[in-house]
């Protein structure tokens, strides 16, 4: 298949998350850090995405092996009520945020 990439869809996380199931959310984020480490050790690039919004952006940045994130519907939805340029800044700060706090962490 000679893919270079793979995303991994975090819709079904969010929306347990979203729906207050916190145990099952936390399995399924579990999953995805493990194929995000299989991904990653098959010399896959990681990307996730779908149902982000800035908390789950947050935590999937701090998976170590995550360099891409898809996020759009949620900025374009969050832009609606406050500006493009304030969510878009919003979002790049949560992110940069959980790749030093939450990667710094897991490390130690």
């Amino acid at each position: 298949m000679n893919a270079d990439i793979v995303e991994l869809h975090t819709g079904t996380w969010c929306d347990l998350r979203a729906a207050g199931k916190d145990a099952e959310a936390e399995s399924e984020f579990a999953r995805l850090a493990a194929a995000a480490a299989q991904a990653a050790d098959l010399g896959l690039e990681v990307h996730g995405g779908h149902g982000l919004d800035y908390v789950t952006a947050r935590q999937m940045a701090g998976l170590p092996q995550v360099v891409e994130l898809n996020i759009g519907h949620y900025i374009i939805g969050e832009a609606v009520f406050h500006g493009l340029e304030s969510v878009i800044r919003r979002m790049r700060d949560v992110i940069a945020h959980g790749r030093t706090h939450l990667r710094t962490e897991q490390a130690a």
